[in-house]
Formats: structure tokens, sequence, C-alpha cells
């Protein structure tokens, strides 16, 4: 978007670009999981809210927690994430909550049969993948993964590195010619 300003230094009007604004600041990343995507493979992954209390959603807009050790897990027919760390409020009162307790994940009914389905593959998990709020409500990405064993890592990262030195070599050779 470009809007016209006038600058007595050029004696003219000058177009000047704006920056495009974030409209609603609540939607932000509360946190991330990046040790995820290197662990395990990504096969599906899903958007889904959670049940927490007051003092877990105020402890949030600070901007703590801890996805590293978290995991999904089916009790009867609900999902529910464990071991995502979310510390305690330090102005709650009794009605604070236990900092890494079990929550519920809402999802729709096809949603969790679809998960139900694939984690019945042998070797599927669900790990969460980030944190955020999303109009003003919290969110988690959650993922069926399937593990990666030590030499898939190894491979991943060897061919990180060879695109990475390809665009370089490019990059170079584009400038030479220019």
């Amino acid at each position: 978007m470009f809007c016209r300003v006038w600058n007595p230094m050029l004696e003219g009007e000058v177009s000047v670009a704006k920056k495009k604004i974030d409209k609603d600041p609540s939607n932000r990343v509360i946190a991330s999981n990046r040790k995820a995507r290197h662990d395990f493979t990504l096969l599906d992954t899903f958007e889904a809210g959670m049940v927490l209390t007051g003092t877990e959603v105020k402890s949030l807009r600070e901007g703590k927690a801890s996805l590293v050790d978290g995991f999904a897990q089916f009790y009867g027919d609900e999902l529910f994430i464990e071991h995502v760390y979310i510390p305690e409020y330090l102005n709650g009162s009794w009605t604070n909550h236990t900092a890494r307790r079990r929550r519920k994940l809402l999802l729709h009914r096809q949603e969790l049969t679809k998960i139900q389905r694939e984690l019945q593959d042998g070797g599927n998990t669900i790990v969460p993948l980030q944190l955020y709020f999303k109009d003003g409500r919290v969110k988690i990405e959650i993922s069926v993964a399937r593990g990666k064993r030590e030499f898939d890592k190894r491979q991943t990262l060897r061919e990180k590195q060879d695109n990475r030195e390809a665009l370089r070599a490019m990059r170079e050779r584009n400038r030479r010619s220019a």
C-alpha cells in the first residue's frame, strides 16, 4: 500500500510504502517445538483448541510455556495432551493450576477418528508443534509423526546443507554474470 507524502527537501510529493501492520496483537506464537521437526517425520498436522483454566491463560499471555516433553494420548474417545509445561501464574491465589497437568484437546469427531486410525499403524505418535493465540483463544498445532532413526537425521541434515551450498553457488554465479 502506498501513500503520498509531501517532502520539502525534494520540493514535491513522494510515494512512500506503508508497512503492513498486524491488526490483532493477540495472534502470536507462545511456544514452538523445533526439536520435533528434527526427531520425527511429520505425517499429518491438526489445529486443536485446549481446555484451560484462567490462571493458565494468564500465564500463557506472559509468554511462558514449553512443549519439549509433550505428547498426546487417547483416553477413551478423547484426546489429551500431557507433559506440556505451563508455569504457575505468579499473581494467582489458591486457585492456581499445576504446571504439567493433563489437558483436554478440542477436535472434531472426524479428526479424532482419523488420528486414531493413523495411530493404529505401528510407530506413530502425536507430538505438539506449536502453541499460539488465534483470535484471543489458545490453539495448539499437533502432528501425527513417526520417529526418525539416527541415519535419517544425518541424511536430512546433509540434504539441507547440499541445498544451501547449491543456492550459494548459483547466487555467486549470478553475481559474476550481472
